[in-house]
């Protein structure tokens, strides 16, 4: 599985269809094989970063 962010492999499973990349610290959540990104800001809240992306750029790639 390659992280749509930063095109990384060090990705780690965290729940059921989410993950984590420890290369840019994002989680990601597979939904109908589309990511769903977010952000991890400091106080643990999370920011969408799925309008950052178009959906052919969020499909997975394993």
């Amino acid at each position: 599985m390659y992280c749509p962010n930063c095109k990384g492999k060090n990705i780690g499973k965290i729940g059921n269809q989410h993950y984590y990349c420890w290369n840019c610290f994002i989680e990601l959540t597979v939904m109908e094989g589309v990511f769903n990104m977010h952000e991890v800001e400091e106080d643990g809240s999370l920011s969408s970063l799925d309008d950052l992306f178009t959906e052919e750029d969020r499909k997975t790639q394993w």
